[in-house]
């Protein structure tokens, strides 16, 4: 057993301690077509305990990592694709929120695109605007990131057209060969939310339910301990676990039981359930049957590829190495530099 855990937290918590002070500035340039001209900036780091306020300010999200956030993860990433591109890649991060909105959304943003810039795999363009999934300008993008968005992230109320335009855009881009990646709440996204009823949610876009693997319907809060099983040592896409499972803190989504199954999915890491806690256990509602809680997947839609990471609720997650050379190397997979046995395994 090994505890993997960003090597720059626990330098921030020290700092900290001692009374150091640090400052939330804007982050590196993004590349935002069409993102509002005055998005709102943090004015002032909250004390991180994993759990922040969320990433919104009058309405409208924020679109700047704290300070100490990106220099963790930028210590951190990777400085080495796993292989080398076949020709130049570009990556859309979309980090449009309907439901919440996770103050992780920026700096995951962030470490997509630094990850690009350092390794050489892709170059990234950050937007927050959902009116960017058009068939005209996805053309020019290898994948799409789906950065923690939440509930109907590409629903425009006012327009139904537009809507439905950008739903068969995503879909028509990915099943016609391009890559789709999604971490966190990408999979709290297109289900029915109302979370004080006694029955579990139920998916919203079917089409999209199944491709991206699953959806929402629990999580235990940051800062649970979990120990992640490695469900595919063989697989370069967890060659960086080196086949040995391993401790982690943070929030996890679980999915609706009809919702995700191995039927659909390649799994690469899973919750070890039976090393989980009675106590943590009981917390939890719609309990699936079969103990099965994965956390990464890769499928094939179409002649497209998808890759999901459920973690990545705390911002401590982009300053764990391991953590992020295991996205990147999804993310050279959704791009389909990578290759990789993605046909679905039952238990």
């Amino acid at each position: 057993m090994r505890t993997i855990e960003g090597k720059n937290v626990r330098l921030v918590v020290a700092a900290m301690a001692a009374g150091v002070c640090f400052l939330a500035l804007p982050c590196i340039a993004q590349e935002t077509p069409t993102a509002p001209a005055a998005a709102p900036q943090r004015t002032a780091p909250a004390p991180y305990s994993g759990n922040r306020p969320q990433s919104v300010k009058d309405g409208v999200q924020i679109q700047t990592a704290y300070r100490e956030d990106m220099v963790a993860m930028e210590d951190a990433i990777p400085t080495k694709a796993l292989v080398v591109p076949k020709q130049p890649r570009k990556v859309l991060v979309l980090c449009k929120a309907a439901g919440f909105v996770h103050s992780s959304i920026p700096l995951a943003a962030e470490t997509v695109k630094a990850m690009g810039e350092k390794t050489g795999a892709y170059t990234a363009t950050i937007s927050y605007d959902s009116a960017d999934i058009t068939s005209a300008n996805l053309a020019q993008y290898d994948a799409i990131f789906l950065d923690s968005t939440t509930l109907a992230f590409l629903d425009d109320p006012k327009d139904t057209v537009a809507t439905e335009a950008r739903k068969k855009a995503l879909l028509d881009f990915v099943r016609g060969g391009k890559g789709l990646v999604g971490i966190h709440a990408a999979v709290d996204t297109y289900h029915t939310s109302d979370r004080a009823s006694d029955a579990a949610p139920t998916g919203t876009w079917p089409e999209f339910n199944k491709m991206i693997g699953g959806y929402f319907k629990f999580h235990w809060v940051y800062p649970q301990v979990l120990t992640v099983k490695i469900d595919d040592a063989k697989s370069p896409l967890t060659s960086m676990f080196h086949g040995q499972e391993f401790q982690i803190h943070d929030e996890t989504y679980t999915m609706v039981q009809d919702s995700f199954s191995r039927k659909n999915v390649h799994v690469l890491t899973s919750i070890d359930y039976a090393k989980m806690s009675d106590e943590d256990k009981a917390k939890e509602k719609y309990k699936r049957t079969d103990g099965d809680y994965a956390l990464s997947w890769i499928r094939r839609e179409g002649k497209g590829r998808v890759f999901v990471e459920v973690l990545g609720h705390s911002e401590h997650i982009y300053a764990n190495t391991p953590m992020m050379e295991h996205v990147l190397a999804g993310l050279q997979y959704a791009l389909g530099d990578l290759k990789a046995d993605d046909s679905p395994v039952m238990k």
